[in-house]
């Protein structure tokens, strides 16, 4: 009774449960009874209007369209774009700046120096446009090689055959080149700076109009031979230069021709230019008062070289290359300005050089002794090439000696018996050593 009472009101606690002896149990004894797994129900479709579900960690992305990206995108997904795009921008936008800059600097040369192109050549510029044209496109008379380099052509003039100009402008359009050509050319004197250039060569007749001018009828070449005859072309040929000291001795390093003359300064030049000439009387009859105002106009910061040359820029190699050519060369820097009032300090020594051809055909014709002069040097690096050249043809003829008589040799073996070959080696080395013993007692 007394138990009943105590379990109904809670009078005392029930006992633990009895220990047992079973040591192998004894790691599971504290652990907890594992928890039932919850029960899962089959998904029921959701009506419609309700809400899907949300992927994991992320905002609800809504179906649209293929082709409605803004809809499922937002301007941080294109962070990485935006960064990038303006460098695209400003590449692209100084890369067409350069080009047009190029161009407009090239269409203000040909507007200025145009018109004394058309009225000394027949024909200017590689589409056949001819001097009498009106007014023609001043673009159409060049011809753009490359961004940077720009070239024109005019022949059709007494006592030249043509004309070859080129331009040669900064690389605008890639500064990073620019400016690393810039930076080479301060360390290493092999690097030249970049420059803007006019290169203008006109190349003589020297009597050849015959052999360069084509015959257009039947009646032609009678025709053209009387002209030539009774209008000769040619002069004698010298290396004649008025140079600025500046490009002096670059100018005698890169050029063969330049190499042969000897530089003396002049008190008609003014002080930053200088004469390389091959004659004194070459000097006096080509350093005119009108070329030297031409040159102090040009100054010292457009004016390069103008010369006068009948032998390769490269020096020759062979005797064939000696064959004396020709031709005249200006060179001027250009102003990094499109207007045609900055070109009007070169136009006076430009049309000077392409009248120079005539200047040449009516006077350069000098003394027997100048010209006994001139052509010394010439026949002295003539005689060492020719001498070059008769030692690489002895070497030759040598070379082939030596080759037949090893055939020969080979063939009168390969005829013996062994007996034969044995006593011919003999004999040819017992040859050998006596011949070995001569040279032996020559150096004693």
């Amino acid at each position: 009774m007394d138990g009943l009472m105590k379990g109904l009101f809670g009078g005392s606690k029930p006992s633990a449960p009895p220990a047992t002896d079973d040591a192998d149990f004894a790691d599971f004894a504290g652990a907890p009874d594992p928890a039932p797994l919850p029960s899962f129900s089959p998904v029921s479709a959701s009506p419609v209007g309700e809400k899907a579900a949300l992927p994991t960690g992320g905002a609800a992305i809504p179906f649209t369209k293929w082709y409605r990206v803004w809809e499922r995108t937002s301007p941080s997904d294109f962070y990485q774009e935006a960064f990038i795009l303006p460098f695209i921008v400003i590449i692209v936008g100084v890369h067409l700046w350069g080009r047009r800059r190029n161009k407009a600097i090239a269409r203000g040369w040909i507007e200025a120096q145009a018109p004394v192109l058309e009225k000394e050549f027949a024909v200017v510029g590689f589409d056949g446009l001819r001097g009498s044209d009106d007014n023609p496109e001043p673009l159409k008379l060049l011809k753009e090689k490359t961004a940077q380099e720009y070239t024109t052509y005019a022949t059709g003039r007494q006592n030249v055959a043509f004309v070859d100009i080129k331009l040669s402008l900064l690389k605008r359009y890639n500064p990073m080149t620019w400016i690393l050509e810039w930076l080479l050319s301060l360390f290493f004197d092999s690097m030249k700076a970049p420059v803007e250039r006019m290169e203008a060569t006109s190349y003589a007749f020297d009597g050849k109009e015959r052999d360069l001018l084509p015959a257009q009828g039947k009646g032609e070449p009678e025709s053209l031979e009387g002209r030539v005859r009774s209008t000769p072309s040619s002069y004698d040929g010298f290396v004649w230069a008025v140079v600025n000291k500046d490009t002096m001795r670059q100018l005698r390093e890169d050029r063969y021709d330049i190499s042969l003359t000897i530089t003396k300064d002049h008190p008609k030049l003014p002080q930053w230019a200088s004469v390389m000439s091959e004659s004194a009387e070459v000097t006096d009859l080509l350093l005119t008062d009108e070329l030297v105002k031409a040159v102090e106009q040009a100054g010292f910061e457009s004016f390069e070289h103008l010369i006068v040359s009948d032998q390769p820029i490269d020096k020759p190699l062979k005797l064939n290359e000696t064959i004396p050519r020709k031709r005249l060369s200006l060179s001027l820097r250009l102003p990094s300005s499109s207007s045609l009032a900055a070109y009007t300090p070169t136009m006076a020594i430009f049309s000077y050089f392409l009248r120079l051809p005539d200047t040449l055909v009516a006077s350069a014709h000098f003394r027997p002794e100048v010209m006994r002069k001139i052509k010394a040097t010439r026949e002295e690096e003539s005689r060492k090439l020719r001498k070059i050249d008769e030692e690489e043809k002895a070497e030759e003829r040598k070379l082939e000696g030596d080759k037949k008589k090893k055939a020969d040799r080979d063939a009168k073996l390969k005829s013996m018996g062994p007996e034969q070959q044995r006593k011919f080696l003999e004999a040819e080395k017992k040859h050998e050593n006596k011949r070995n013993e001569k040279r032996m007692t020559k150096k004693g």
